[in-house]
Parts: C-alpha cells; sequence; structure tokens
C-alpha cells in the first residue's frame, strides 16, 4: 500500500512541476509556440500517467496473486460446429469460483481463435479438484449440459489450466477437456 502511495505522490509532483513550469503566456492572446509547447507537454504527461498505470497494474497483480499460490483457468474452443456456448460455471473444490454468460461477440471471438481467461486466483498447495459445467446448444439445437472434472496438484509455482471445447467429428458431439500447462 506504500508503494501505491509513493507512486502516487510521485506522479503528483510530476504534475505540479509540469505545469509550473509552463511557460507564462498573455492572457488576451496565447502564442502558437506556446499551445505547441503546452500540447506536447500534455502529450508527455500522458505517456507518463499511461506508463505508471501500466506499473501499478503489474504490482497489483504481484501483490494479490503471488506466484507460490496462483492458478489461473482458461477457456479456448476448437471449431464449434457442435455446440454454441452460452454460459460457464468454474468450481474449485466444491466452491463456485466462477458464473460467466458470453455473447454472441465473445462466443465469435473464441471460434476465431481467441482463448479467455476466466479466473485467476490463490490457492494452496496441495491436492484440488476442478469443475467446469458447459450451458449450451449442442447438436440439432437441443440445450446441452455437460460437465468436465479434473484433480490436479498445486505445487508451489503458479497453475495454469485450460478448458478445451473441441469436436468431435466422429460422434458428432462436442468433447469437454481440462488441460495442465506445463
Amino acid at each position: 500500500m506504500k508503494t501505491f502511495l509513493a507512486i502516487g505522490t510521485c506522479a503528483l509532483l510530476f504534475c505540479t512541476q509540469l505545469f509550473a513550469q509552463s511557460p507564462a503566456t498573455s492572457p488576451t492572446t496565447p502564442g502558437k509556440k506556446d499551445m505547441r509547447g503546452l500540447d506536447n507537454q500534455i502529450q508527455d504527461l500522458k505517456k507518463e500517467v499511461l506508463k505508471l498505470n501500466r506499473d501499478l497494474f503489474i504490482l497489483e497483480e504481484e501483490l494479490l496473486f503471488p506466484a507460490t499460490s496462483q492458478v489461473a483457468v482458461f477457456l479456448s474452443v476448437d471449431v464449434g460446429e457442435f455446440f454454441k456456448l452460452d454460459a460457464v460455471q468454474l468450481k474449485i473444490d466444491n466452491k463456485v469460483i466462477n458464473n460467466y454468460l458470453y455473447t454472441e461477440r465473445e462466443v465469435d471471438a473464441l471460434h476465431r481463435g481467441g482463448v479467455q481467461r476466466l479466473h485467476i486466483g490463490n490457492l494452496k498447495v496441495g491436492k484440488h479438484e476442478l469443475v467446469a459445467t458447459f450451458t449450451g446448444k449442442g447438436p440439432r439445437g437441443r440445450d446441452y449440459r455437460r460437465a468436465s472434472t479434473l484433480v490436479f496438484e498445486k505445487q508451489t509455482d503458479a497453475k495454469y489450466l485450460e478448458l478445451q471445447i473441441v469436436d468431435s467429428e466422429a460422434k458428432y458431439q462436442p468433447v469437454f477437456k481440462i488441460k495442465e500447462w506445463e
């Protein structure tokens, strides 16, 4: 928390110094040179603020989700002719950690190769069970609800899991898998 305050104070001091150093112009007609100089200073200030914001986001991620306890769950869709995704529910150790409803644009992005981060959180070292429940429309437009389960061992390093929805051409059915990233 002290780091956030220190960075915020530095940004405030930077802004104060920047505007204190800007050249004074007459109140009636500012010169074009002065305006261009001010525009450049404002653009530089915007870049600095964006950089500080990115640094704060990275610092927040590291503080909230240290690698020793971090678990992240992602979702990908391969082809998707036999299943139209509507929602996903995630449970870890029989506790609901995420419910997500999809829009058509999000489903379209997944079909084009996108990967969605569904959850990032902290877990203790040891055995855990992930249950992912998929809801949508299956073959021939019928309502479809299937679950996939994975028991995994959480070590002291970060754990990454991927939920995969894959079409099975042989069965004309969707297949739901959970894959551990190495």
